[in-house]
This record gives structure tokens, sequence and C-alpha cells, in this order.
């Protein structure tokens, strides 16, 4: 229906020779540059062509297929083999039952410094452990869905993703003043403020409006009666605790020392965040972490007698995902026709030139950027993608009207993050699916956009608020 959608606009668009000139970050030689859009049909013979010829490169070059199938190569044994579920029990035993949905949706939130790994890992379990508890597991997973994607754009440390929200941001600010420039703490405060403020209002969210809604869970997964743990568990997370101190000593010589000796470390500047092996590659070492306690606890615990059970595990996990991959074969083209045909940026270029004609200014300026950044999350998702194309138009403007330009940049983590959670572009949204329906046969994509609808709505009103008393104050959004 998606599809069918976008080729019918395209069509609309491209007969009417829809097109828009804007400046607009360039990644590939780092500043703005003059650009040109102009709506593509698919059914134009470029359209056709593409809607045959490209399919199967749409579907292996999609970041969701790759990311999922090497991260539930050892998330899917340690959960096969047992080690999820004991450690579901033994957290849920020793947590607090008063903050374990806050607990939750921190963990979510402070995920974000991990790229993709919280989507992956942090959700299921959190759908697991509100079953184990006797609470209906899609609570859990909007839980953890909200903390991970609906507050993703703040964290209470620096993440990679900040420092190149601020590259682009301060390319902008040199079309007036090449002098002028933000650092990549400028928002600290501000955002450590929203990780906590946003992580309260989700917990409440989840408490006191999802899960009552909800209701009883009557899924048809039983809830596993509550035990302590067998002597068979005690001895697997014995193993799998000394599997996973050798993990960690084997990857702290890895990355610990400074380069080149670190051969994690970033080459160049010597750091472990931005641009390093250890981030590039922590989907893959998240993934290897899991296989190998995940071995260790089976070994331990008795449930998987050798290398072979351990691999007839991770095939069985695989198989698992046959539903899912269809569905991310199908968003996965979804996504590439709709980019193809230029539509995410015409609007998105128009709706900035329509908010910068308007006469405004201050309060009323964040507040309507904030909607128009949310309404184009809808279509156009990656966060730097989008900033690519806004920061050029709205950074000079603000500044223009006396403003800090530090403001503009926080009223785009404000207006991009909670929309992550409804929009089928987030190529995400598909695998929680996947998870949802382990509890619920027939949950689809509007089941997830339904659930998450109020994080949504909430977050965007308060978040807002949050923004506009800040300004209002005059509080600094992070160090001078």
């Amino acid at each position: 229906m998606l599809i069918g959608t976008v080729i019918v606009l395209s069509v609309i668009f491209g007969a009417l020779g829809t097109s828009v000139i804007y400046e607009g970050y360039d990644e590939t030689v780092g500043d703005i540059v003059t650009q040109t859009s102009a709506v593509r049909s698919l059914l134009s013979p470029d359209g056709i062509r593409f809607m045959v010829t490209s399919p199967v490169a749409n579907f292996l070059g999609f970041t969701g297929v790759g990311v999922i199938l090497v991260a539930m190569i050892g998330v899917g044994l340690a959960e096969e083999s047992g080690l999820i579920a004991t450690l579901v029990r033994k957290l849920v035993a020793a947590a607090p039952r008063s903050i374990f949905t806050f607990m939750i949706v921190m963990v979510g939130v402070l995920s974000s410094i991990a790229a993709d790994a919280g989507y992956l890992v942090l959700v299921p379990l959190a759908a697991a452990a509100f079953h184990s508890m006797g609470r209906h597991p899609l609570a859990g997973l909007a839980a953890g869905f909200s903390g991970v994607a609906a507050v993703f754009l703040v964290n209470v440390f620096i993440t990679p993703v900040d420092a190149l929200l601020v590259e682009v941001t301060n390319d902008s600010i040199r079309t007036v003043n090449p002098n002028a420039e933000i650092t990549v703490v400028g928002n600290l405060f501000f955002m450590i403020a929203s990780s906590i403020v946003m992580g309260i209002i989700c917990t409440v969210l989840t408490e006191r409006f999802i899960e009552p809604r909800l209701g009883p869970y009557d899924g048809g997964l039983p809830v596993e009666a509550s035990t302590g743990l067998t002597e068979a568990e005690q001895r697997g997370l014995k193993y799998a605790g000394r599997a996973l101190l050798v993990f960690v000593v084997v990857l702290g010589a890895l990355t610990a020392p400074p380069a080149p000796w670190g051969i994690l470390r970033n080459q160049e500047t010597g750091g472990i965040m931005a641009g390093s092996p250890f981030m590039s590659g922590l989907i893959v070492l998240i993934s290897l972490l899991f296989l190998i306690i995940g071995y260790a606890y089976g070994r331990g615990a008795g449930t998987i007698a050798n290398m072979t059970a351990g691999i007839g595990l991770v095939v069985k996990t695989w198989s698992n995902l046959a539903g899912m991959i269809f569905l991310l074969f199908v968003i996965a083209n979804f996504i590439a026709f709709f980019n193809f045909t230029n539509l995410a940026t015409v609007l998105a270029v128009n709706l900035a030139n329509f908010l910068q004609t308007l006469p405004i200014s201050g309060i009323t300026y964040i507040v309507l950027f904030v909607l128009v950044v949310a309404i184009i999350d809808i279509i156009l998702t990656g966060a730097l993608a989008k900033w690519a194309i806004l920061a050029p138009v709205f950074v000079p403007l603000f500044m223009r009207l006396g403003g800090d330009p530090d403001y503009v940049l926080a009223a785009y983590r404000v207006g991009d993050s909670p929309m992550n959670v409804i929009t089928p572009l987030n190529v995400y949204l598909a695998v929680m699916v996947g998870f949802a329906q382990k509890y619920q046969k027939d949950a689809g994509i509007g089941t997830v956009v339904a659930l998450m609808l109020p994080y949504t709505v909430t977050l965007l009103v308060v978040w807002t608020l949050l923004l506009v008393v800040w300004y209002a104050l005059g509080l600094p959004l992070g160090p001078a």
C-alpha cells in the first residue's frame, strides 16, 4: 500500500515538474553547496528500470537486514541456550519493582551511545522481563522501544552522532559568521535534563496508560513459574561469567592502550568513540560477546552438548526470523523507491522555505521548527541526512534573528526523536514487529504504531514545553 501510494504521488508531482533548489550540506565535500532535487516518477522509463533492477540490491544494502542477522547469531544462541531467560529471572528477582520500568527506559536512552545495539538487545529483553513478571510483554517492548528510539538524540554522555551534528551546524554558522562555532558539549545540560525528564515521562506513560490499556496478557505464551535457579543454571552462569571476563580482558587489551597498540582505537585521532573500529564494529562485538557467553552458559547448564548443537541453535534462531526478513524486504524496497522519487527532499525544503518566510521570532520560531522537524521525520528518518538539509536554512536564519545556534540544534533533537517510534521508514520498525509477534501472533506494523503513538504525542508536547521554558528563562544549554 505504501509503495503504491509513493508511485501515484511520484507520477503526479513528476508530471507537474516539481523541483527545489536549496543550500545543503554535502558530506563528500564537507561544506554547504547549492543542490537541486526534482521529483522523479517511478513510472517513467528510469523509474520502471529502477523498480525492476534494484530490489535485490535494495534488500542486501538495507541496514536492518545485515545488523539483525549478525546480531542474532550471538543473541539468538544466548536465548536458545537459556542464558537470556536465566538472566531475566535473576534481574527480575534483584531489581526493585517500583523503579524497574524506569530502569528499562533509561538503559534504552543510554543505549544510543552504542548505535543500534539497544534495538536488538534491550527491547526483546524488556519484553521478556515484563512477561516473566506477569506483566504484559508488549508494555515492556513499548518501554524499551521508547527509551531507545523516542529519546534517541539526547543522552547523558556525548555520542558519535553529536559530533556529526555539530560539524554540519558549524558549517552552517560560517555562512553568517566565519569566526563563530559551537562545541560538541553545547547542548549537554539540556541533553542530560531531557534524558531524565523524558525517561520519567515514558515510565509514567507505560505504567499508567499503556499497560492498563493492554490489560492482562492472554497471548498464549505461558508465564514460567517464578522459582530459584537450579544447580545447572547456577553452573551455567558461572561458566558465562568466566567467559565474559575473558572477553572483557581481550577487548580491553585491543582497545585500552593508546594508538597504535590499541588496534580498535581510531588510528588517526587515538579516540575510542568517533570513527574507531571499536564503534564501527560494535554490533559484531556485541554478537560475539553473546555468542561466547551463550555457548559457555549452554555447556555449563547442559543445554548445549557440543559445537554442532550450538550451530543448530543459531540456525533455529534464523529460521524464526523468516517473517521478519520478508517484512524487511518489503520495507527496504519501499524506502528505496521513496528515496528515488526525491519526494522527501522536496517536501522538506518547501516546509523549510515556508517557515523561513513567516514573520516570527523567538519562542514561536522554536516551536514551529520543532513541528516542522517532526513532520519531516515521518518521511526522512536519518538524523544526519535531515539536518544536512535543514541546518543551512534554519541556523543562519535564527542567527540573523539574534538567536543562539545551539537552540536550533536543541530544537532539532526535540522534533526528531519522538517520531522515530511511529514512522514506517524507521528501519527497525519491522524488527519491533518481529519481537511483538513472539507474544502476539497477529501483531503488525499497525499494532506497534498504535502502541507507540501516545509516547510520540506526549513527548512532543512536554519536550517542546521544556525547551520553551529553558529558552524563556535564559538557561545555558551547555558549558560555555
